[in-house]
Order: C-alpha cells, then structure tokens, then sequence
C-alpha cells in the first residue's frame, strides 16, 4: 500500500492508475490524514437478468384480473350484525 498526499495524487495520477491496475492499493493523505483508498476496480458479480430469462419459471393464472367485488363481503356481513 503506497500512501500519497493530495498534490502528489493530482500530479501523477496516469502513473498511480497504472499501479492500481497491477494490484496495488493507494492510499490519498490530506495534511497526513488518509482520506481515500484507490483499489483495482472489480464489476458486480450480480447482473440484471434481461427480459423473459424466467420463461417457464413463474406463471400467472389466467383469472388474475377478475373483479374482486366479493373479497370484502365477508368483512361487510360480520360488521353488520
């Protein structure tokens, strides 16, 4: 782990990204104080799956749509008594 100031970051940056991408971490100071941590950038291992990847997987049941006017009834009938 390499540990630069601010000024120094600024003015190398092409060669600490070379650095960087070999491995390396690199810590940014301001007045001595680290304030950053340079690392090798890794992509996500999770990705977004693209439209119809779960065909066959999951269903949706032909009546979903119905009305659903009786739902409540049974709420209405024993408020009611």
């Amino acid at each position: 782990m390499q540990l630069v100031n601010v000024h120094e970051a600024k003015t190398q940056l092409s060669k600490l990204l070379e650095q960087i991408q070999s491995g390396e971490e690199v810590v940014i100071a301001k007045a001595g104080t680290p304030v950053a941590r340079l690392v090798p950038y890794t992509p996500p291992k999770r990705t977004i799956a693209p439209p119809g990847a779960m065909k066959g997987t999951i269903w949706i049941a032909d009546d979903f749509d119905e009305p659903l006017d009786t739902l409540f009834d049974c709420l209405d009938e024993a408020g009611s008594n």
